[in-house]
């Protein structure tokens, strides 16, 4: 059996680079086919020539005589920047899960379960009811109110589930679910007295991409880039995690200080997430458990092949949230619950066996 397990391990392994080209193609599919979807219908060759219009060089090869300025319109200003923010929002909170789950070495730790997904609400909508979410000096508030909800919550979850050098998955869990109880019981407060606010922030909570615009866009897009790189030269460290902590300071690995930065980076891309988006769980829970399944447990390959499923995954659920039930929407952050909801009571039930992120 162990044998057998071994050699699909290195199947897997061996065949990461053929996963990769065709998610990447998948990626690319899902993109086109996103721009598609809305009240106003426009061929997939208008799109690809708008598209290619906009492309240095390529764009004076292409003819757009049959175009009108209203598709060209819709696409580059309207549902391009709802598909790109929904595709960067899957890659951070899908990067932040292999995170948090290479830290606790456990499949069931993600953004939502354990507290930095409710802290960086909190923080946005403090940010919203107090009305400076629009702009402080000329900078947006909202996700640096929503990176220090969600730093704050995430470190206090660590700090309440510690047990001398462990951090039970029981305890981190219980710890999660209360400081996220906790927060969501501020935010209801908030609710109360948001006054004029109240629409904005109860659309908000509710988690989708309706008004998504490219100030957003170009606001979260540093985050998710800093953070994604922070994880990224710290996989290395994600692997030996693996072995368990003991065995990761004998190897050389500075555990504090790496779990510190792996928190604060998955915090910071939760709340760059979060605040274009809202509340929106569970992509950090089934995307890098099911990538794992699919091409192995190295980070190195493990973080960029999940976040590229993480905006594929994200785009699917907000198409899906505009044709369920169109013309009106369904929350994305509906989508994801429902999809989430009975993964993480598959996992938790697989948990019994003894399983761990390897």
């Amino acid at each position: 059996m162990e044998i057998d397990a071994g050699e699909s391990h290195l199947r897997r392994v061996s065949h990461w680079k053929l996963y990769f080209v065709l998610l990447t193609g998948v990626l690319v599919l899902v993109f086109i086919f996103s721009l598609n979807i809305g009240f106003s219908h426009i061929p997939f060759e208008n799109i690809l020539k708008i598209l290619a219009k906009n492309i240095p060089i390529l764009g004076d090869l292409v003819d757009v005589s049959g175009i009108s300025e209203v598709q060209e319109s819709i696409i580059i200003h309207i549902r391009m920047p709802r598909v790109l923010g929904g595709a960067l929002v899957g890659v951070a909170l899908a990067a932040a899960g292999v995170a948090y789950q290479g830290i606790f070495r456990n499949p069931m730790a993600d953004p939502y379960t354990i507290g930095a997904m409710g802290g960086a609400s909190f923080g946005a909508a403090v940010a919203i009811v107090l009305g400076i979410g629009v702009a402080l000096l000329g900078v947006n508030t909202v996700p640096i109110f929503a990176f220090v909800g969600a730093l704050g919550a995430v470190f206090l979850v660590y700090a309440i589930s510690r047990e001398g050098s462990r951090v039970p998955v029981t305890t981190l869990l219980l710890s999660g679910l209360t400081v996220t109880i906790f927060f969501n019981a501020l935010v209801t407060y908030l609710k109360l007295i948001a006054g004029d606010k109240l629409h904005a922030l109860t659309f908000w909570i509710m988690g989708g991409f309706t008004y998504t615009n490219w100030t957003d866009v170009t606001s979260i897009l540093p985050f998710i880039i800093i953070g994604t790189a922070v994880i990224y030269l710290y996989a290395r460290d994600l692997n030996i995690l693996v072995l368990g902590e003991e065995q990761a300071q004998h190897l050389g690995v500075e555990l504090e200080k790496v779990k510190k930065i792996l928190l604060a980076s998955g915090a910071l891309m939760t709340a760059a997430a979060v605040s274009i988006s809202g509340l929106i769980g569970f992509v950090g829970l089934i995307i890098p458990h099911l990538t794992r399944i699919l091409i192995g447990p190295d980070h190195r390959i493990l973080l960029p092949t999940s976040a590229i499923m993480g905006a594929s995954f994200m785009m699917i659920c907000d198409a899906l949230a505009r044709v369920i039930i169109a013309p009106s929407e369904l929350p994305v952050g509906v989508i994801t619950a429902v999809s989430g909801g009975p993964f993480f009571i598959y996992l938790l039930r697989r948990k019994r066996g003894g399983y761990t992120v390897r």
